[in-house]
């Protein structure tokens, strides 16, 4: 089976805010990592959030960490962080450990 990598991009509630109003962690995939920042800073602009994500700095930290971290705050209080995590389909089978059976 070939392996593919997408892309889990997870809107993750935090600070203060979120005990007056409690949400969901929204998760979404995405099969490329140029249109996951398309969609990501539409998101972004159309809610009036000033979007600071890019395609090298998303794409340098996914190469360094396996893992994209942003968060954004408003007066000082955080509100929310994007993360963007690749993660592998059909990964390759182990044996688990299984050795070959003796003739």
């Amino acid at each position: 089976m070939k392996q593919q990598t997408i892309y889990e991009v997870a809107v993750i509630s935090i600070g203060g805010l979120n005990t007056l109003r409690q949400k969901e962690t929204v998760k979404s995939y995405f099969s490329n990592l140029s249109k996951c920042l398309d969609q990501l800073q539409t998101a972004l602009l159309v809610n009036g959030w000033e979007s600071k994500i890019n395609y090298t700095a998303v794409y340098r930290s996914l190469q360094a960490k396996q893992k994209f971290v942003s968060e954004f705050s408003v007066g000082g209080n955080k509100i929310f962080r994007v993360e963007i995590i690749p993660k592998i389909i059909n990964p390759a089978l182990s044996m688990l450990g299984v050795e070959e059976k003796p003739k």
